[in-house]
């Protein structure tokens, strides 16, 4: 569990604890197949399935293919994964299933830079003149590799196409999956297929019960999935361990729409028209806003530390705006410490901050034989910056670097979050009263440029060079 760079968390202090629902149920699984038989894109909008060609239901969805934070030019038709100082990492750049060459990418863009003006807006969203799309959650996984796979057949077979409208309808059909609930009733029907028992989830769940935590939830997601996913993962008794449950929230609209008033819902799904003075424990709402509900409840400020999964729709405004303290639930971080840890990942590491030191030093010789060397070491080094990439995705690489910078990803994640951690069952390891501080981090210029000693292996943190 690791601290970002905002004031220390002190969880006795906070008395306050909410969850995103997907927060609960980030064990989800995507499982791999045909796009018809799993992902069930192509029931999800009629107009899709009806004027795209058939051959496109061939394509086996790949859960690996692509990472989450990546971002999409619109209307270029790209996939790219650009760093916290908005370069693009070479190699890193799909159209349809095959990588750009780089010298095509540079072409493209004019260098490796893209413009803050074409970057995704304020929520990751291409809007407002902005080209750039980026993917932030779970169920981008296999939209950004449904845009793959059919523009990968257009260019195959040679079809001219408009690439802003494929984006479009890709984004609307994944849009009515889960408005139409398609997605709902497929996890429903067959929950243990795609969720993951966690009995460490009721766990920490009770902890904070006991120890006195005012606890509610706030999703997106409707009361008949929430329970049933509930009842899985947590037990018949869930809804006990909450004082406040909100369903159907429409976050991020939620956090920022006071228009909308919440409703009861009973116990069998039905609407009731009561004017609502208290949110009560047991009852569910739906909808409703957030200035309605601190009013109702008082829970407001730093005293509230809030749970989410999507860095956007959960934490940004509630962070911003609100001034609440944030978790986020980033569960690659178990895949990528668990890497990072092997004996052949920190030898890698090793050597190639050794080499990289190296060069830095030892360019000042400018002689024939020196320069000889150096560009010896500058191959060896751009083929092990290419290995360390392929230790996690072998398209895209890390989540949260690029060759030597954080992601974009990482950087709206550490704007945002407060801290992060790769499940709720984390904060198992810890005691109630357990502060979280930052870690301070060294500024470039405080760090010296090389040290006399052979420089040891330091796992990512957030002190990464500007990019080059």
């Amino acid at each position: 569990l690791s601290a970002s760079g905002a004031p220390s968390v002190k969880w006795e202090r906070e008395g306050l604890c909410a969850v995103a629902a997907d927060s609960v149920l980030s064990t989800l699984v995507l499982p791999g197949g045909s796009w018809c038989s799993n992902s069930e894109i192509w029931g999800g909008r009629e107009g899709l399935g009806c004027l795209y060609p058939m051959e496109i239901r061939k394509y086996e969805y790949d859960p690996n293919f692509a990472i989450r934070g990546l971002h999409y030019d619109v209307q270029r038709a790209v996939l790219m994964k650009i760093d916290a100082f908005h370069y693009i990492q070479l190699g890193t750049v799909y159209r349809g299933l095959s990588v750009v060459p780089d010298e095509e990418v540079i072409e493209m863009y004019e260098g490796s830079h893209v413009p803050l003006e074409q970057m995704s807006d304020f929520y990751g969203k291409s809007s407002h003149g902005n080209t750039m799309k980026q993917f932030m959650d779970i169920f981008s996984l296999p939209e950004m590799s449904l845009l793959s796979c059919v523009n990968e057949y257009f260019l195959k077979n040679n079809i001219d196409y408009e690439p802003v409208h494929l984006y479009k309808d890709v984004k609307d059909s994944i849009r009515d999956v889960h408005i139409k609930g398609i997605m709902y009733s497929a996890i429903e029907a067959d929950i243990e297929k795609y969720i993951c028992y966690a009995e460490q989830t009721r766990a920490v769940l009770a902890k904070l019960a006991d120890h006195g935590k005012k606890m509610f939830l706030i999703t997106n997601s409707p009361s008949s999935f929430v329970d049933k996913g509930m009842r899985y993962i947590v037990g018949k008794d869930w809804r006990d361990l909450f004082d406040v449950v909100i369903v159907q929230a429409e976050k991020p609209n939620f956090f920022n729409d006071k228009r909308r008033p919440f409703r009861k819902v009973n116990e069998k799904g039905v609407l009731l028209w009561d004017k609502i003075h208290k949110l009560q424990k047991g009852q569910i709402y739906k909808q409703g806003n957030l200035y309605e509900f601190l009013k109702l409840t008082g829970w407001r400020g730093s005293k509230v530390l809030y749970f989410g999964d999507h860095i956007y729709s959960d934490l940004a405004d509630l962070t911003l705006k609100h001034g609440w303290r944030t978790g986020a639930i980033i569960p690659e971080l178990r895949s990528e410490l668990r890497i990072m840890n092997t004996e052949q990942y920190i030898q890698t590491m090793t050597w190639l901050q050794t080499l990289t030191g190296l060069l830095e030093q030892m360019q000042v010789h400018r002689d024939a034989e020196s320069q000889l060397v150096l560009q010896e070491w500058k191959k060896e080094r751009k083929e092990m910056r290419e290995m360390t990439k392929n230790f996690f995705n072998t398209q895209f690489g890390s989540l949260f670097r690029t060759d030597q910078n954080p992601t974009y990803f990482l950087r709206r994640l550490s704007r945002f979050a407060d801290i992060y951690m790769a499940s709720l069952s984390c904060l198992l390891n810890y005691d109630v009263s357990h502060t979280f501080y930052p870690r301070r981090t060294p500024l470039q210029h405080e760090l010296p440029a090389w040290p006399d000693s052979a420089p040891t292996l330091r796992l990512p943190l957030l002190q990464e060079a500007h990019a080059e």
